[in-house]
């Protein structure tokens, strides 16, 4: 399992080429690690832990869904592969800006969240892990965004219910806590990057 969970790595790590996290030089493929890494605690189903891996090609990438499947042909049996691209699939934005560009964000955030309540119990638990490590980094880097990405995040959790219960509490928990040093003023974190921007 290690070595395919390798090679969708690098995979998806060549798929997001130059890209990087929005607020650090890290180069992007450390948040699909970390989510996968923050799954491996709760689950070994490899077709969990390799959508985590890829959870963003499809939305943020030039890579296509018949490129991925021809991708995984080469790692897995064709169910699994059937499996690890439907749930890809389902964590894909579908109500972006670029597809529903009337919508405003609020509008477009509510109806993902309809959307993202009735995928797949596997499906909510990778969303779980990725709200938990958007939220750990937001809050350390950009606190003025923070509060709004925040309550858009528990508002996500509070409707999809269907995944892990216990890290969706942990992911709660995260985002509550997050919440409450934004709108207190008291966090470390946004007293230094407040000092970094000055």
């Amino acid at each position: 399992m290690n070595e395919i969970l390798q090679q969708i790595t690098t995979f998806a790590d060549h798929a997001h080429g130059d890209q990087t996290r929005k607020y650090t030089p890290d180069k992007y493929i450390v948040h699909p690690v970390r989510v996968m890494q923050i799954c491996l605690e709760y689950t070994n189903d490899i077709t969990v832990l390799a959508a985590a891996l890829l959870h963003d090609v499809l939305e943020d990438t030039e890579v296509s869904k018949e490129q991925l499947t021809s991708f995984l042909n080469s790692l897995m049996s064709a169910p699994d592969r059937d499996k690890t691209i439907g749930l890809v699939v389902e964590l894909t934005d579908i109500y972006t800006k670029a597809n529903y560009p009337g919508f405003n964000r609020r509008k477009r955030k509510r109806m993902e969240v309809e959307r993202i309540a009735k995928v797949s119990p596997e499906a909510q638990t990778i969303k779980y892990a990725d709200v938990l490590d958007n939220s750990t980094e937001i809050i350390k880097h950009d606190p003025d965004f923070g509060k709004r990405f925040l309550e858009e995040c528990r508002d996500l959790l509070i409707h999809a219910q269907h995944g892990n219960s216990q890290l969706r509490t942990r992911a709660l928990a995260t985002v509550s806590e997050g919440l409450s040093s934004l709108m207190t003023g008291f966090s470390g974190d946004q007293n230094v990057d407040t000092r970094i921007r000055k």
